[in-house]
């Protein structure tokens, strides 16, 4: 296992226990919990998902990568003499 997905199964194993920490010790309503609990969830895992995904932008990798550029037709003029 890669330390990287080790500290992601922390941090998601942690999330639950502090919200459920600021409901319990701090009476929080859990409406406010979830409610920001949903609004931080698609930027934190957007940004876990770009750090950790391994996506490779290097140029000398090209392996993986298939770039196909669309080929124009251009009209080639021929000479009549």
């Amino acid at each position: 296992m890669k330390k990287s997905h080790l500290w992601i199964m922390i941090l998601c194993c942690l999330i639950p226990i502090i919200g459920l920490a600021a409901i319990y010790l701090f009476n929080v309503p859990v409406s406010n919990v979830v409610f920001f609990g949903l609004i931080l969830l698609c930027p934190v895992s957007h940004l876990l998902m770009m750090k950790y995904m391994g996506h490779d932008h290097s140029p000398t990798d090209h392996s993986q990568h298939e770039h196909h550029t669309p080929s124009a037709a251009i009209p080639v003029e021929e000479e009549q003499s």
